[in-house]
């Protein structure tokens, strides 16, 4: 086999592929999808691969983690067409949507630190055995009723109606998402920001649940962050390399 004039080694797919638990298909696709550089060829057609593409395989899978398949996949293919500053801009917008992430944790956080608690007489006047209905909600929150049906058109609270009636009746679950929905308000966030965290605390089944949820949130959180360092690190490693 010929040497490679970077390093005086060439390097076969499966070799790349080893390094990374990888198999000499994915790393074809990546040369294909232009994540690493295209590949030298022998007289008889088969890929060689250099130190090179070993960094650009490096870079990109350290990407991933903290940046996604698919941004990861643009940032390299920029770099490798030789467009650095289209591959910063999408850095940049991950490390946006990072401390946007952030942001709304905490906005998720201090908005249950701020939910005073119920007490029992207060359910019982706010939210009885059958419900409470529009009006004593509304007034309890210092709203108006129409900002409650406008919360309901953005799906934060989920009333249901009285079949003689057909009042809405708001039970606990929705006395405790119309809370938080309004602290949320309080704090600048949008309707279409406040559904998706309305959503975790019904999933996470209350409010208590939900604390763990948000360890977990920070700890994945964390683990992004930390994941750009890396992929930053050998992404610089590639650029240097890459020249």
């Amino acid at each position: 086999m010929g040497r490679n004039s970077q390093n005086g080694e060439r390097l076969r797919p499966v070799d790349l592929a080893r390094g990374h638990g990888l198999s000499t298909q994915a790393i074809r696709n990546y040369e294909e999808a232009g994540i690493l550089p295209a590949a030298g060829r022998t007289p008889h057609g088969y890929r060689t691969y250099t130190s090179l593409h070993a960094g650009a395989l490096r870079a990109f899978v350290a990407l991933v983690p903290g940046h996604g398949h698919r941004t990861a996949t643009s940032i390299m293919r920029a770099v490798n067409e030789g467009a650095a500053d289209e591959a910063f801009r999408l850095i940049d917008e991950s490390h946006a949507q990072l401390l946007d992430d952030r942001r709304t944790l905490r906005a998720v956080e201090r908005a249950l630190r701020d939910l005073e608690p119920t007490t029992a007489s207060e359910q019982a006047t706010v939210s009885g055995p059958g419900g409470t209905f529009i009006g004593p909600l509304a007034e309890k929150l210092g709203i108006r009723p129409a900002t409650l049906r406008a919360w309901e058109r953005a799906g934060l609270v989920r009333p249901r109606r009285d079949p003689r009636t057909g009042y809405r009746v708001y039970d606990e679950a929705d006395v405790r998402d119309a809370r938080l929905a309004h602290q949320l308000r309080r704090g600048g966030y949008l309707l279409e920001q406040i559904a998706p965290l309305i959503a975790q605390v019904r999933a996470a089944g209350g409010l208590e649940p939900l604390e763990a949820a948000l360890s977990d949130w920070h700890g994945r959180l964390s683990a992004r962050g930390r994941a750009m360092l890396t992929g930053a690190a050998e992404l610089e490693a590639y650029l240097r390399k890459h020249g």
